[in-house]
């Protein structure tokens, strides 16, 4: 059953394999990269951010993305982004048969110096070369806006410093932009009015959310980018990855879970082309892989179709409980 004011339809983009694995201290090798790959197209996964050209040195775990984009297969209608996180990266990432480029700008001053050494003045240069790169080798462009509601050590950022970002963003011929909850502490209305500001203010742009978990809030602030006409949302696998580098307890520092974003979707009546329990292989994979607990609720709990076929326990004593 569907609610009022709710698209029939959106895109799910999985960043798993680039914002998942980054988190995992283990590098995965390259044809368990590939594996995952598949069993993500096979459930129907058509936008798959599969590598990072950050420097080697920085993030081992993703050293292999020449090499993985060299591997995974070529799907009709199954695009690959990669992110690149300054002028170098995006010169590497030009040749490995990427359909996007991500380039990922911080909204604060504090975690863009903490995260790519780079004041935000410096970031926003560096994506005006990245752009005439991108439209130079025929890449598509989109734009993260990191810290885009609220930033660690400090609260809320302002709508100004969100805008600075998509301003430079589309001048630099960015085809999408998306307002990334890096944090994980960001709240439903936030969410709603800071992509309604910039879908009213480019109507031309696609505009995506990226969504972390930390305060239990990504179904809703899923529902409300809905509600303001998000094209695309973000999960990783398991709820894999994320604000693991801000202080709080691990369980809880993850992506949204990219199949609860399905089972969300699911439950609102709202397309997504991903079958959910094909998706769960993958989602069971990871966790056998990497050892990390899965922190997505339909792992954990199961489906409504599942719980209606389970059986009672052939006798339980009566506990009161609702």
């Amino acid at each position: 059953m569907s609610l009022p004011g709710l698209p029939a339809s959106v895109r799910l983009v999985e960043v798993g394999l680039r914002d998942g694995l980054q988190s995992v201290p283990e590098p995965l090798g390259t044809a368990a990269k590939v594996e995952l790959v598949q069993l993500l197209i096979d459930a129907g996964v058509r936008e798959i951010e599969a590598v990072s050209f950050a420097h080697p040195k920085v993030l081992p775990q993703l050293a292999d993305a020449a090499e993985v984009m060299a591997a995974v297969p070529r799907v009709p209608g199954v695009r690959y982004r990669g992110l690149a996180p300054n002028y170098r990266g995006a010169e590497r990432a030009v040749d490995c048969g990427l359909d996007e480029l991500v380039v990922v700008v911080s909204a604060d001053e504090e975690v863009s110096r903490r995260n790519q050494r780079l004041s935000v003045n410096e970031a926003l240069e560096g994506l005006a070369r990245i752009g005439e790169l991108a439209r130079a080798s025929g890449l598509r462009l989109v734009t993260a806006v990191a810290c885009s509601f609220f930033a660690p050590g400090r609260g809320p950022v302002t709508r100004e410093e969100r805008l600075r970002v998509v301003d430079a963003a589309v001048s630099a011929g960015s085809a999408g932009v998306y307002l990334a909850g890096t944090s994980g502490q960001e709240e439903p209305g936030e969410i709603y009015d800071g992509i309604r500001e910039v879908r009213e203010l480019y109507p031309g742009l696609e505009v995506g959310v990226h969504l972390h978990n930390r305060n239990g809030f990504a179904p809703a602030n899923a529902l409300a980018a809905l509600q303001a006409g998000t094209d695309w949302i973000e999960g990783s696998f398991a709820g894999l990855g994320g604000d693991l580098w801000f202080p709080g307890d691990p369980s809880v520092l993850g992506n949204a879970p990219f199949e609860d974003l399905v089972h969300l979707c699911d439950g609102l009546g709202i397309h997504t082309g991903v079958d959910l329990d094909s998706y769960l292989l993958a989602a069971d994979r990871i966790v056998e892989l990497t050892g990390r607990a899965s922190a997505s609720f339909v792992s954990r709990g199961g489906t409504r179709a599942q719980l209606a076929q389970a059986r009672w326990p052939a006798e339980e004593p009566a506990s009161g409980k609702g």
